[in-house]
């Protein structure tokens, strides 16, 4: 069973959406009061990267940059990824492709962000990001 951080019935429902996008590991923060997102489920995370993740500043690594930008951040293939979004210590994660997208309110806030990654390559099109940005909102409902 892959590693899991958080509300169990949260990491079920991460666990899920990211199967149904044929993901391995994955991630759900929730922006706090103080304009950092928090780490609220994880799926498929090594244990050495939870610490890392769990509280994340606004425009640093993918989850940061996709709040910020408040529009997805990929790449196909986090190892050797050379865009300068992807932090070293992401790397050791052992993901290939991944997507963070923000989870956005009604008034275009930024409320959290839903990242997922896969073992191989891969490229996310436009329709699976707003797909995942749904469905994180809808997994983000259940934090709050």
């Amino acid at each position: 069973m892959p590693h899991t951080h958080g509300n169990s019935s949260i990491n079920d429902g991460l666990a899920a959406l990211l199967a149904a996008f044929g993901c391995e590991s994955g991630t759900l923060h929730v922006m706090g009061s103080d304009g950092t997102l928090h780490l609220r489920a994880a799926c498929g995370i090594p244990a050495s990267i939870l610490d890392i993740v769990r509280d994340i500043p606004v425009g640093k690594g993918m989850a940061g940059l996709a709040a910020e930008r408040k529009k997805p951040v990929s790449t196909c293939n986090l190892q050797t990824d050379c865009t300068g979004d992807i932090r070293p210590g992401a790397k050791t994660a052992g993901v290939g492709g991944s997507v963070c997208v923000p989870i956005l309110g009604s008034s275009g806030e930024v409320l959290g962000t839903l990242g997922a990654g896969c073992h191989a390559e891969r490229v996310f099109t436009q329709e699976e990001e707003a797909r995942l940005m749904t469905a994180g909102a809808a997994l983000l409902q259940q934090c709050v």
